[in-house]
């Protein structure tokens, strides 16, 4: 099981990257992606693979759904809460740009890159999920 959900995370990371880098080429978006997270969404895959495990039963479907639940977590607690405090590039209202290059912070549902940020982020954490879940066998 570790081994399908290294490879779901990797296959999965793939797709949500594409899909995320398109949405930013194609200005639906400023966010970037790989400058926030970097490759951590692959360790994403294990903990899906967990939760398949707890339930009995792994799928797109299932898979799908924990992205969604993902993107809205990541999108109302992760950026707004436990990003800023962490990155030590995210602007805060403690720092000043020409002390060092910063990003801005993503904001509620990450409005600050755009409003259709979180959409874009929805639908890629969805697919990302899929992916995952396809792949990884319970």
């Amino acid at each position: 099981m570790i081994g399908s959900a290294i490879a779901g995370g990797f296959v999965g990371t793939l797709v949500m990257t594409a899909m995320m880098r398109g949405a930013s080429e194609m200005g639906l978006t400023r966010i970037d992606f790989a400058l926030l997270l970097g490759t951590t969404v692959s360790g994403f895959a294990l903990a899906y693979a967990e939760f398949f495990a707890i339930v009995g039963r792994s799928g797109w479907m299932i898979g799908a759904l924990l992205g969604a639940l993902q993107a809205i977590f990541n999108g109302t607690v992760l950026v707004n809460v436990l990003l800023p405090a962490v990155h030590p590039r995210i602007a805060t209202s403690d720092t000043a740009a020409n002390d060092i290059a910063l990003i801005e912070p993503p904001g509620f549902l990450m409005l600050n890159y755009g409003r259709r940020s979180f959409l874009v982020v929805l639908a890629a954490h969805i697919a990302y999920g899929a992916v995952v879940g396809w792949v990884v066998r319970v």
